[in-house]
């Protein structure tokens, strides 16, 4: 029997009842999907408050920041919606990469390094801007770093939380594997106090 036949001998009630259970359906689907996430989170975060010493700024709400997009170092397209499924250690840069700049490239590449066995769960990206300069001798010193050269102001425009007069390229942030923006760290972030925080997280995450 064909599905049309079928639908036609429904009444409008049992077609709103099947309707309604499609979307139940579906909706314990994504549920089922981001259990593993939301539960990594309320064990982290609620149940056990007095082990909570983040040390970056935890993000409430968690912004998504999947949209953000552009072109890679090579010209490709590239978008954070790529790394779904992993952890993420992003920062910016402005016009140039200045030191501070350096130093963020640098601390984001040690962090993936100090995780170990788990580094593999860890990625990192650097986003830019139009006309920003790709030096070939500092893109050598992070190798596996994705580039992606967006518009002027993009990061802004997808989300990226800052104090008034602040930029989001100037800080080092975590995405965690659903796309979410978790923490936020401050100007000459402490290195030793940022890995304890990767660690908890990739210690709590039943994903990415």
């Amino acid at each position: 029997m064909s599905a049309s036949i079928v639908s036609e001998s429904l009444s409008p009630d049992e077609l709103r009842q099947r309707t309604r259970r499609g979307r139940l359906k579906m909706l314990a689907i994504l549920l089922v999907c981001a259990a593993p996430v939301i539960a990594s989170y309320f064990t982290y975060y609620v149940i056990r408050p007095e082990g909570r010493t983040n040390y970056g700024t935890l993000l409430q709400p968690m912004p998504d920041v999947t949209g953000l997009s552009g072109s890679g170092a090579d010209g490709a397209p590239a978008a954070l919606s790529q790394f779904r499924g992993k952890w993420l250690l992003l920062t910016g840069a402005g016009a140039s990469c200045d030191a501070a700049c350096e130093r963020r490239l640098y601390v984001i590449r040690q962090l993936r390094l100090i995780a170990g066995k788990d580094r593999d769960r860890v990625e990192r990206a650097w986003i830019v801007g139009p006309g920003t300069e790709l030096p070939a001798p500092l893109l050598a010193e992070h190798d596996g770093l994705v580039v992606i050269r967006a518009a002027a102001g993009a990061m802004l425009a997808a989300g990226f939380p800052v104090e008034a007069g602040g930029r989001p390229e100037d800080h080092i942030w975590i995405v965690d594997p659903l796309g979410n923006l978790v923490l936020r760290y401050p100007l000459d972030a402490d290195p030793s106090r940022m890995k304890k925080d990767l660690l908890k997280l990739l210690k709590a995450s039943r994903i990415g």
